[in-house]
């Protein structure tokens, strides 16, 4: 991949709103040259879609965790058929294959710690070859996509003087 494409992704990755003559400019490139570059990176999967980040205020009716599954890898397949089985279900919102004791980390998000144990009861540890599996509840979220939603403040002791 030619750098001008690696400097659009990582600009598209910071902000995906930014227009093309705002890449272009950054880059001094030209906006027909930015929009055709990004057409062909969607064309050809290197962009596959469009997020956004928001406040953890808007998800506070919501409960999220990471489920860390240990399985039975597949002769010949290893985990992947296991981890795209697991990234089919609703609640799953992230899979990825990690090292250490366990084998894949699941982002969950449910409605309650009951609808998370529940979809780890009744759907996930059932899978044939899933070993163990251990569910850390997320309880605050200081960063995301590399946004801090909180700014740290400033303290400073007051003088007391007797």
């Amino acid at each position: 991949m030619n750098k001008l494409k690696k400097d659009i992704l990582a600009l598209l990755q910071t902000n995906a709103r930014l227009t093309e003559q705002e890449i272009a400019d950054r880059l001094q490139s030209q906006p027909e040259t930015v929009a055709a570059l990004i057409k062909e990176m969607e064309h050809d999967g290197l962009i596959l879609g469009y997020t956004v980040v928001v406040s953890p205020d808007v998800e506070k009716d919501q409960v999220r965790a990471i489920i860390e599954v240990q399985v039975q890898p597949e002769r010949d397949a290893g985990f992947d058929n296991f981890a795209r089985a697991l990234a089919k279900f609703p609640e799953v919102s992230a899979v990825h294959l990690v090292s250490g004791r366990y084998d894949l980390h699941l982002e969950v998000v449910g409605n309650s710690l009951q609808d998370v144990a529940a979809f780890v009861a009744s759907q996930l540890a059932c899978q044939d070859g899933v070993k163990s599996t251990a569910t850390l509840f997320l309880l605050k979220k200081y960063k995301e996509a590399g946004i801090e939603f909180e700014k740290e403040e400033k303290y400073e002791r007051l003088n007391f003087t007797p």
